[in-house]
């Protein structure tokens, strides 16, 4: 009431001495906190369903619309040159050419049902739509939304069209559209799909169509189903390589634990196992012990004379590769092998390197670290 009470005692003073009243202030202030207030609030702001409901009117009955679209069959649509300039910078430039006719632009979108051109261009207005329309319409509006550079609609496009649009008959087609399209994910998955099922695809029409009307692009697929198959095949080898390395690195594992440490389940002693010892936690242990009292007692133990005996002197020869210090190893020969390793050929010693390193890097990729110290003494 203070604030009050003293704009009205300045107004009598004013009208006492003849002055002219003060203006009231400009709503200037008043816009721009809103403004403050959008700008604070970016992001988080919706548009209510009445400002919604306005566009879509606007749209509906083209009060003063100044631009008519025409499409196939002699359709026409009756728009507004503002709202269209600002959706689409294509648009922008069309109607900027255009001429005009009885006080209206005229422009031509030709090469897609009209219910699809009405569709797009209510978008523009209030970024609207019906979930059937934009089903049945997907694909025109896919390449409206592409030529015309609207890429929320773009992407409302690609998202339907990956969620279980895709099927065999169609999927070449949508594939070359993706592309024409500049869709990277939609191609890519088209892509995908067409290499996990050739067999059926390869017979549709889409595709044979494709062959006669793009040969180039039917030769990259046909190369890159080739290149996909020879990677999956150089995947299946470097598991099952990955796997014989794993393997190894646990028998070095279990040789240095039996000969070291002496297992305490089923060890390189006699004695039997007991119902009531938990089992070794070394998973080649049981193995190696076994293939020790092999290599113990065969009469054949030279090398190439026993299949089993073969596999304890890989062995033993691969210990002595990644053991630090012979001297005080108690794997057998192991400094024996050491002496060994200076008189062997160079072809030989790569072999076995080549060996050691892809046995290391196997067990780092299979997430534990590896230590040379680990199978040592």
């Amino acid at each position: 009431m203070g604030k009050l009470e003293e704009i009205c005692e300045k107004k009598c003073v004013d009208h006492a001495m003849n002055l002219p009243p003060v203006p009231p202030p400009l709503p200037g202030p008043v816009i721009n906190s809103h403004r403050a207030r959008r700008s604070e609030s970016r992001g988080q702001s919706s548009v209510s369903t009445a400002t919604k409901d306005m566009w879509e009117k606007l749209f509906d009955e083209g009060y003063r619309a100044d631009v008519v679209i025409n499409t196939d069959n002699g359709g026409s649509i009756f728009a507004h040159s503002n709202i269209l300039g600002m959706a689409s910078p294509v648009m922008r430039g069309m109607l900027k050419q255009a001429k005009k006719h009885r006080g209206r632009r005229s422009i031509f979108i030709r090469g897609v049902p009209h219910d699809a051109v009405r569709v797009f261009i209510r978008f523009l207005y209030s970024s609207c739509y019906e979930k059937e329309e934009v089903e049945e319409f997907v694909l025109p509006l896919l390449v409206l939304s592409h030529v015309f550079v609207v890429v929320e609609l773009k992407k409302l496009c690609v998202q339907r069209l990956v969620q279980g649009f895709l099927t065999t008959e169609n999927v070449v087609d949508i594939f070359q559209l993706a592309l024409l399209c500049d869709a990277p994910r939609l191609s890519f998955i088209c892509h995908r799909m067409i290499l996990r099922d050739f067999e059926n695809i390869s017979v549709t029409e889409g595709w044979k169509a494709m062959k006669e009307s793009h040969p180039m692009l039917k030769k990259q697929l046909l190369e890159s189903i080739l290149d996909e198959d020879n990677r999956q095949k150089e995947w299946t080898r470097r598991v099952k390589e990955g796997k014989i390395y794993l393997q190894l690195y646990e028998a070095m594992e279990a040789l240095v634990h039996i000969c070291r440490d002496g297992c305490k389940t089923i060890g390189p002693y006699d004695r039997d196992f007991s119902g009531n010892e938990t089992p070794c936690t070394y998973a080649a242990c049981k193995g190696i012990e076994q293939l020790v009292r092999h290599f113990a007692g065969c009469k054949l133990r030279i090398p190439g004379g026993c299949i089993h005996c073969k596999r304890m002197w890989q062995l033993l020869e691969l210990h002595s590769r990644l053991c630090l210090d012979s001297n005080v190893c108690r794997v057998p020969l192991c400094r024996n092998f050491k002496n060994k390793l200076r008189k062997q050929s160079k072809k030989d010693e790569i072999k076995w390197r080549i060996l050691v390193k892809k046995m290391v890097r196997t067990k780092r990729i299979g997430g534990s670290p590896f230590f040379v110290s680990d199978i040592c003494c």
